[in-house]
C-alpha cells in the first residue's frame, strides 16, 4: 500500500480551510452543547422503558414503537435536514431542533396516554434529527479539514457523555421524583442551550462564508441528493454507520435494561452500571479512533470491519451461554465491546465527507447518517416483534442483531473498491490544484 493513502485527505492547509483556533472551539462547543442535551433527551426513554411499559399498560411490542416511530421520524429527516443545512446554515437549523426537541420532551412528560406519548416522541425525533448534521456542518466551517475525523468523533463523543447523564442521573430522578418532575426538569436544559445558540453561535468565520447555493426548489433539491448519492463514498459511509451503530443504540435506547434484568436476571442497579460502562467505552474509544483515523486514513475500513466481527463474536458468545445466563464477566466485556460501535459509525462520515465538496456536506452527511438509525429502527421493531413472538426469548429476539449485520458487511465489501478509487483521484486532483495555487 502506498505511503499517500496511511495519511488524512487533507494532509496540508489548502487554500480556503478555516482557521480552527480558539474562537472555533468557543462556537463549536456550543453546536455541541444542544447535541448533547438532544442525546440526552432521545436516550431518556431507554432508562424509563420498564416504567413506560407499566406507565401506559403495553407490550414489548407497544413499547418498541416509542423508539422506533421516534428513530423512524429521526431517519426519515436526515436528507431534509441536510438540505436545510446546505441552504439555510447551521444556526437556523439548529435553532429549530432545539424548540423542537423541547417541546418533545416536555409533551412526553405530561402525556395522559399511549397515543399522546407517541406523539411527543414523534416531535422529538424531529428536533434531534436537526442536531447531529448541523454539528458536523459546523465543524467542517471552524476546523481544516484536517481536523475533521477527530473534530467528529470528539462531537460523538459529547453525545455519548450526554448518554451517561441518562444512565447515571436521569435514571435516578426518575425513580426519586415520578415520571413528570423527571422528564419536565430536564426539559430545562432545552431552555439553556438555546438561549446560548440565539447569543453565540455563528455558522462561520468572518471571511468564510461560503458561495449562496445557485439553484433553489426541487430541481435544486434532486440535484444535492443525485449528486451525493452517486459518489461511491457516500453510500459506503452509509452502509459502514449502518452496520456499526445499531448494535450499541438499540441496546441503550431500549432493550438492553429489559435484556440485563429480565433475561440475566440482574438488578436494575446493576444493569445500569453495566449501560454506563457501554457510554464510558464509547467514550474512550471515540478520542483512539479519532486520533487513527486522522493520522492513518487506510485504517478506516479495518476498524469499522474489526469492530463488526467483535460485536458479533460477543453477542454470539453472550446468546450461546447455557440457561441464557451469561457470567458477568462476559456481560462486561460485551458492554466494552459495545461501547466501540459508535466511534466505529464515525468513521462512515469520514468516507463520505471527502466525496463530496463543501457544498453538499450536510446532504452528504444526511444520507450517511440515515444508515445507521434506519438498521436501528429496524431491530427494535424485530426484538420487540420476535420477544411477543416467543414468550420473551431475548436469545431468539437479539440474533436479529446478526442479520443487519451480515447485510451491511455485504454491501461494504460491495463498494469498498470504487470508492477507494474515486477518494485517489480527488486526492491526486486536490495536491495538483494546491501546486498551482499562487504564493
Amino acid at each position: 500500500m502506498s505511503s499517500s493513502t496511511s495519511r488524512p485527505t487533507a494532509p496540508v492547509t489548502l487554500p480556503g480551510d478555516p482557521p480552527g483556533g480558539r474562537d472555533a472551539v468557543a462556537v463549536w462547543s456550543i453546536g455541541v452543547a444542544v447535541y448533547f442535551v438532544a442525546v440526552i433527551f432521545r436516550t431518556s426513554l431507554g432508562v424509563a422503558g420498564l416504567d413506560a411499559a407499566e406507565r401506559f399498560h403495553v407490550n414489548a411490542s407497544a413499547l418498541s414503537t416509542f423508539s422506533i416511530l421516534q428513530l423512524l421520524v429521526y431517519a426519515g429527516m436526515q436528507i431534509p435536514v441536510g438540505l436545510l443545512v446546505d441552504r439555510l446554515g447551521t444556526k437556523k437549523v439548529l435553532g429549530i431542533g432545539v424548540v423542537l426537541f423541547t417541546a418533545g420532551q416536555l409533551g412526553f412528560a405530561f402525556s395522559p396516554s399511549y397515543g399522546t406519548a407517541l406523539a411527543s416522541r414523534a416531535l422529538l425525533g424531529c428536533g434531534d434529527a436537526m442536531t447531529f448534521i448541523s454539528v458536523l456542518r459546523l465543524g467542517t466551517r471552524w476546523f481544516p479539514a484536517r481536523r475533521g475525523p477527530l473534530v467528529a468523533q470528539l462531537a460523538g463523543l459529547v453525545g455519548m457523555a450526554g448518554n451517561l447523564v441518562s444512565t447515571l442521573v436521569l435514571a435516578r430522578v426518575l425513580h426519586s421524583v415520578g415520571w413528570t418532575w423527571a422528564f419536565a426538569g430536564s426539559a430545562l436544559a432545552g431552555a439553556v442551550v438555546l438561549a446560548l445558540l440565539v447569543l453565540f453561535l455563528k455558522d462561520h468565520p468572518e471571511g468564510f462564508a461560503p458561495e449562496p447555493p445557485q439553484h433553489q426548489g426541487a430541481a435544486y433539491v434532486r440535484r444535492q441528493i443525485a449528486a451525493s448519492w452517486r459518489e461511491p463514498g457516500t453510500r459506503l459511509g452509509m452502509w459502514v454507520h449502518f452496520t456499526t451503530q445499531f448494535p450499541a443504540m438499540v441496546f441503550l435506547l431500549l432493550w438492553g435494561l429489559p435484556f440485563l434484568v429480565e433475561a440475566q436476571g440482574l438488578s436494575r442497579a446493576t444493569a445500569g452500571d453495566l449501560l454506563t460502562l457501554v457510554v464510558l467505552s464509547n467514550m474512550a474509544v471515540g478520542l483512539v479512533y479519532g486520533q487513527i483515523v486522522a493520522r492513518h486514513h487506510a485504517a478506516r475500513l479495518p476498524l469499522a470491519l474489526g469492530t463488526v466481527a467483535a460485536t458479533a463474536v460477543m453477542w454470539a458468545a453472550t446468546l450461546a451461554c447455557p440457561g441464557g445466563r451469561a457470567p458477568m464477566w462476559l456481560l462486561v466485556v460485551l458492554c466494552v465491546v459495545l461501547g466501540a460501535c459508535g466511534p466505529a459509525s464515525m468513521i462512515g462520515f469520514d468516507f463520505s465527507r471527502p466525496a463530496n465538496p463543501a457544498e453538499r456536506q450536510g446532504t452528504a452527511s444526511g444520507i450517511t447518517n440515515m444508515g445507521g438509525f434506519v438498521a436501528s429502527m429496524t431491530t427494535l421493531f424485530a426484538i420487540g416483534v420476535l420477544l411477543d413472538a416467543t414468550g420473551d426469548d431475548y436469545r431468539v429476539a437479539f440474533s436479529a442483531v446478526f442479520v443487519l449485520q451480515a447485510l451491511g458487511v455485504g454491501q461494504i465489501l460491495r463498494l469498498r473498491g470504487r470508492a477507494a478509487r474515486r477518494e485517489r483521484e480527488r486526492l491526486v486532483a486536490s495536491r495538483v490544484e494546491t501546486v498551482h495555487v499562487p504564493v
